[in-house]
């Protein structure tokens, strides 16, 4: 076996000298280079806009001398070597069989996921959006008129809550390269870890303590502590997209289902917690004048009691209400971990070549954040995000204060998400079809005419239609940018062959970031409110609030929005880029098998 081998590996080394003089590709080329008495990999790479060398210098057991091969990757180079004569210079002759055994564990790696799995990954993802549909629609409102904070210590808590997530998301995101790979993985475990502790916090958030003057600490404080928790879940489930499969078209698919189903936990978070407390929003049983402390002074004595008694009635049964949705959205949290973690394998990375020295984590992240076509798309989506959050936060004060769609906020809610879930396969399909970014172009813009007659014409009929449409912008806003990043990550994969275990980097400091500007747009929001006249627990708000309302609904949101979308003008990575990064990714993979088999054989 072993003078096999030897043969075998000498034949090899023929071919490739051969080879050297005339194999020349436009697009990329792979360069292998081996030294003698060279143990480890050696890796450099020169990686642009337009085309990518990979230089790897691996070790000689048998000569002392350097030999080259310069490997094509376009499909053109590719059938002119399959067709060359064997051993002639400018041509790779394609041997009548494998010279090297693919592991087993590759093989693996290369099937293609169940629908079973991918339904199980995507439930796992689905009660994180539960819980974030539920506190975007109806946290500022619950705060404000439940807990009865005041609008700048609302402002604070949201605030500092969504800052306290980012900065988390990079802490998180460090921890978990430094993880060991257990018997479940190596992101699993955080995951099922943290679920327990994140329920918890989350019920605490939605009880209103019975001391008043130390409500804000509280909120304050479970928000942080939701934030942190939230985030110990979300970026290893969301760098777990990159463990699944190899192929491009499974993870694609398979960030479909799970934004499939992240949009239908956005429609039962809203659906849960909207028709469980609208009846603490509707203010049915508010008098023709505001109840209010700044009302009551012109009252009589009985209308006075009356009006004490109505509120506090209204407030009792609004708490009851809201404890009973965070039990019902905590039990779906439990339930969609545990199916996660029956149905999905998470399986090690199969395209870093095997080193016993891992790059530190600094110059790993200074690697990423240098990286043009991660920091181009973490910008457009940055701003986007921020718009989707505006109209996410304020949409029910939007409905109840300025539009007189109290009544119908939480149908329309709900008809803006069942049109995202159905549109999902279809911006699928589109970006198949078409590509990602273009249908990033067609999805997000369609959303700005739509806001912006909800705030001149603000009618029940027209809120529906705006619903209908509003929804496929949502759908696009959610899916693409997930279903890009994994394409980043190929290429920064591409970019540096030896950078092995920092796709949590990624995530991490994407959610980050789009946490951080969210947090500040948020703050700035409700402090906005506030600076307007905002009158908490009050039936009717002033003009002001209602113009700033509308201003918050339509024409800031859709700034931002085109600001995205001129800076996603300039993301690099077409779909002519993405199919060269996939086949050059897959040449690395079967030589890093090829180095091992032939260091086993040698062994």
């Amino acid at each position: 076996m072993a003078a096999y081998s030897s043969r075998v590996l000498t034949e090899e080394q023929e071919e490739l000298r051969a080879s050297t003089a005339g194999v020349h590709a436009a697009r990329s080329h792979i360069h292998f280079q081996p030294l003698a008495r060279t143990a480890q990999w050696q890796v450099t790479l020169t990686h642009t806009g337009s085309h990518s060398h990979a230089h790897f210098i691996t070790p000689s057991h048998r000569q002392a001398h350097a030999y080259s091969c310069r490997l094509t990757h376009g499909v053109s180079a590719m059938s002119k070597g399959e067709k060359g004569a064997h051993g002639s210079p400018g041509k790779i002759s394609k041997p009548s069989e494998p010279l090297f055994p693919k592991p087993s564990h590759q093989t693996d790696l290369s099937q293609k996921l169940s629908i079973c799995s991918k339904l199980c990954f995507a439930i796992g993802g689905a009660p994180k959006e539960v819980a974030a549909s539920a506190t975007a629609f109806f946290l500022q409102i619950y705060l404000l008129d439940v807990a009865q904070i005041n609008a700048f210590q609302a402002s604070m808590v949201l605030f500092i809550g969504k800052v306290w997530g980012a900065v988390n998301d990079p802490v998180v995101g460090f921890f978990i390269t430094k993880s060991r790979w257990t018997k479940i993985g190596r992101l699993m475990p955080w995951m099922l870890g943290c679920t327990p502790f994140l329920v918890v916090s989350y019920v605490c958030l939605w009880f209103v303590p019975p001391f008043i003057s130390g409500r804000f600490v509280w909120y304050l404080g479970f928000y942080c502590l939701y934030q942190t928790l939230i985030t110990c879940f979300h970026v290893p489930y969301s760098a777990l997209t990159m463990f699944l499969s190899t192929d491009q078209k499974e993870r694609d698919s398979a960030t479909a289902y799970r934004m499939t189903m992240e949009v239908l936990g956005t429609l039962l978070g809203a659906a849960i917690q909207g028709q469980i407390v609208a009846s603490a929003h509707t203010l049915k049983h508010c008098p023709t004048h505001n109840v209010s402390a700044g009302y009551l002074g012109n009252s009589s004595g009985a209308e006075v009691v009356e009006s004490v008694v109505r509120v506090q009635a209204y407030l009792s049964q609004a708490k009851e209400l809201y404890m009973i949705a965070a039990g019902v959205i905590g039990g779906v949290f439990l339930i969609c971990t545990f199916v996660m973690f029956l149905g999905v394998k998470e399986r090690d990375d199969p395209y870093a070549p095997k080193t016993e020295k891992q790059i530190p984590f600094r110059q790993a992240f200074v690697l990423v954040m240098r990286h043009g076509p991660y920091f181009t798309l973490t910008a457009a989506f940055l701003f986007i995000t921020v718009a989707v959050q505006l109209i996410q936060s304020n949409f029910v004060l939007f409905c109840t204060y300025a539009a007189d769609l109290k009544d119908h906020f939480q149908n329309i809610v709900l008809t803006i998400l069942v049109s995202a879930v159905v549109s999902i396969p279809l911006w699928q399909w589109f970006l198949e079809r078409f590509g990602k970014k273009t249908a990033a172009f067609c999805g997000i813009t369609w959303i700005m005419p739509f806001t912006m007659m909800l705030v001149f014409i603000p009618n029940v009929v027209v809120a529906y239609v705006v619903a209908v449409s509003s929804g496929l912008s949502v759908a696009a806003s959610l899916l693409l940018p997930w279903s890009m990043l994994p394409d980043v990550v190929d290429d920064f994969r591409l970019a540096n062959p030896y950078c092995k275990g920092h796709e949590a980097i990624f995530y991490s400091f994407y959610v980050f970031f789009t946490k951080f500007a969210a947090g500040i747009s948020l703050g700035v929001s409700t402090l906005c409110l506030e600076f307007a006249g905002y009158d908490t627990g009050a039936c009717k708000q002033p003009a002001p609030v209602v113009y700033t309302l509308k201003l918050l609904m339509g024409a800031t949101p859709v700034a931002f929005i085109i600001v995205g979308l001129l800076i996603l003008l300039l993301y690099p990575i077409s779909e002519d880029v993405r199919r060269r990064n996939k086949l050059c990714l897959e040449e690395l993979r079967k030589q890093s098998s090829r180095t091992m088999v032939e260091d086993l054989n040698l062994a």
